[in-house]
């Protein structure tokens, strides 16, 4: 069993990853996509961002070089990220569940790296965790796994309950919802219980974690917190191929949509790509667009929609 254990978390990890980066190779070579311009974004200069204005009110802006201000997009991402900005302002009644849900992942993230790091460390120093810096290490990634897998149950718990009950969201929600959200709970709410009814013969998290990265068979996981992180490393590997892969996807929304408003005047990359897709031939089936699969998007941007489609 034990060693069943290793190999689906090391396969689990390899698949996270992989499916990662596919998922983020995907959408780096998707077309470019209509830039918002919206202003202000947050990597113009802090005197335009206060007044929403952009580089477009420099003088002959098109010959000066351009500024990218890196300080202002780490202000705007950070509260988003760590906080759910955006929908603690427009959705706040949501934000109430979701915030638990991934402020928990976010602990549970931690907890992973720190026994990582933790049990690494330990192959150089042994006598690491029996010292104070491990026993203050120990009590660190303890709690923070706790309350991290508490608020991460309560928080899927609260969404599964808003799917099932709000009917303005029952045109969106499908099965594969429900069964995400089943499958967190099941998935934490295992690894908790497993962790909470070890012994103290049992072997530790690190102890766990040092046997992972050597496959040492001579641990004896308990079978509860065992199916658990089998559950873990599964779940892991499942969320790239869903739309659970939305914090991937979320960084091109902002950098290549929200964000993106680099002129194209000296990129010979972008004149280039959008060359290319003017000569595509789209079909739609919108008839006033005139997309029948004969025009090129050249031809369908020269026309007039009113017009049926004519110049």
């Amino acid at each position: 069993m034990t060693i069943v254990l290793y190999v689906v978390v090391w396969a689990g990890a390899v698949v996270f990853l992989a499916g990662c980066l596919a998922r983020a190779l995907q959408y780096a070579r998707a077309p470019l996509h209509l830039r918002w311009e919206l202003y202000p974004v947050p990597h113009e200069a802090p005197e335009r961002v206060r007044h929403g204005g952009s580089y477009f009110e420099t003088t002959d802006w098109w010959t000066r070089p351009a500024h990218f201000n890196l300080l202002g997009e780490l202000k705007a991402m950070a509260p988003e990220i760590v906080f759910l900005k955006g929908l603690w302002e427009f959705n706040r009644k949501l934000w109430f569940r979701s915030f638990p849900f991934h402020i928990g992942l976010y602990l549970l993230i931690g907890t992973a790296a720190l026994l990582l790091a933790t049990a690494l460390a330990s192959f150089a120093i042994p006598a690491l965790p029996s010292s104070t810096v491990g026993i203050i290490l120990h009590y660190i990634y303890t709690t923070a796994g706790c309350v991290g897998a508490l608020l991460a149950v309560l928080g899927a718990a609260g969404l599964l309950h808003r799917r099932l009950a709000d009917e303005d969201l029952a045109p969106y929600t499908t099965g594969g919802d429900i069964f995400n959200l089943l499958l967190f709970i099941l998935t934490l709410g295992t690894v908790a219980a497993g962790y909470l009814l070890t012994v103290p013969s049992d072997p530790s998290m690190l102890e766990i974690t040092r046997g992972v990265l050597s496959f040492d068979a001579s641990l004896r996981v308990p079978p509860l917190l065992a199916a658990g992180l089998i559950l873990g490393a599964l779940l892991a590997a499942y969320i790239p191929f869903t739309h659970m892969s939305h914090f991937i996807a979320k960084y091109f929304t902002y950098h290549a949509v929200r964000w993106d408003d680099q002129p194209s005047r000296h990129n010979a990359e972008l004149r280039r790509r959008f060359a290319e897709y003017l000569a595509y031939r789209p079909t739609w089936s919108a008839p006033h667009v005139g997309a029948d699969g004969a025009k090129t998007w050249a031809e369908i941007a020269a026309s007039n929609p009113a017009q049926g489609g004519k110049k």
